[in-house]
């Protein structure tokens, strides 16, 4: 399992941007992908994760409305919309699977990919 996270940059306060994340090695048997992120000076937090299926969804209180996960299993890749974009989303974003979304915690990953950046100006 080969994980890459893409699609970071630059946005202003109030955009939208699309992080993508791509499963490039063998199938995983892990069931639930999710996205974390840490900020400079903070701990890496579990922002939303989603099921194999993608019936199932979990979000944190601190995007929950803005951002919305959802995955292409055709496509092996998971992607995070993040809507209404604040300065406080500027982080280092990595997406990472484990075996369901209710045991997916920072401590109980399977894989986990490369981080990608995104800023937000104010």
């Amino acid at each position: 399992v080969q994980l890459q996270a893409f699609g970071g940059g630059l946005v202003q306060a109030g955009g939208s941007l699309r992080l993508s994340c791509a499963n490039s090695g063998r199938t995983s048997t892990s069931s639930a992908v999710g996205w974390f992120r840490q900020a400079p000076g903070k701990e890496r937090e579990l922002i939303a994760a989603i099921n194999w299926s993608g019936g199932i969804s979990s979000y944190a209180d601190s995007v929950k409305g803005r951002f919305t996960i959802s995955r292409d299993n055709a496509k092996n890749t998971v992607n995070l919309q993040m809507n209404s974009l604040k300065p406080e989303d500027t982080a280092i974003y990595y997406c990472a699977a484990g075996s369901s979304v209710a045991a997916l915690t920072i401590h109980r990953v399977d894989y986990w990919g490369q981080g990608t950046q995104l800023t937000v100006s104010s």
